[in-house]
């Protein structure tokens, strides 16, 4: 039988719903009074936990939900039958989950590393360490399909680019367009590099 949210471990109630909240809100826009009520955790649990507070909290969730959707990406792409087929996959996914969150998930790294990139060092080194995990993977897999070994490192950060920048857009404009022209122009960019190839 599955383990419920109210199942889980202090621990693992806390960092859930501290991800499910800074995705929706932000850094800033959390406090952590909210995060034990609703994760029903005692709140002196929190600082056992993470005894450098909400900065330490924010660190973890980050790299924790970088693997988390680094696993989600591989889960997608891997069985797909080919790499572009793959990438489209992974965006339509990320149109349909927005739609059916009315809009509120998005991309936690972005939101939390667009908040505090100039404010927190901790933070932002955090983001930037998922960002690049993210862009090895998808280097990799672009460099094994076929891309040019020079091509393939901007190739994948055009593309995650694209997606995160599909976010933004789509929850601004409560529409999933820009997820599907970011979708269009990924996949255009990877057909164009893999048929390069010599």
């Amino acid at each position: 039988m599955p383990t419920t949210q109210a199942q889980a471990p202090t621990r693992d109630r806390i960092l859930f719903t501290s991800a499910e909240l800074f995705r929706r809100q932000g850094y800033a826009g959390t406090g952590l009074k909210q995060v034990t009520t609703q994760a029903e955790a005692p709140f002196g649990s929190l600082y056992h936990f993470w005894p450098g507070g909400k900065e330490q909290l924010a660190e973890e969730v980050l790299r924790t939900g970088g693997d988390f959707f680094l696993a989600l990406y591989r889960a997608i792409v891997d069985p797909a039958p080919d790499l572009l087929t793959g990438v489209r996959d992974f965006f339509t996914g990320a149109g349909e989950t927005l739609v059916a969150t009315g809009y509120l998930d998005a991309c936690p790294i972005a939101t939390v590393a667009g908040e505090v990139a100039s404010t927190h060092e901790p933070l932002r080194s955090a983001s930037a360490d998922v960002f690049e995990l993210w862009t090895a993977a998808l280097t990799a897999d672009l460099a094994h399909a076929g891309a040019p070994e020079e091509q393939a490192r901007p190739l994948a950060l055009a593309v995650i680019a694209l997606l995160e920048g599909a976010f933004l857009l789509c929850r601004t404009l409560q529409s999933t367009e820009p997820m599907d022209a970011a979708a269009d122009a990924a996949v255009a960019l990877v057909r164009t590099a893999l048929e390069t190839q010599p």
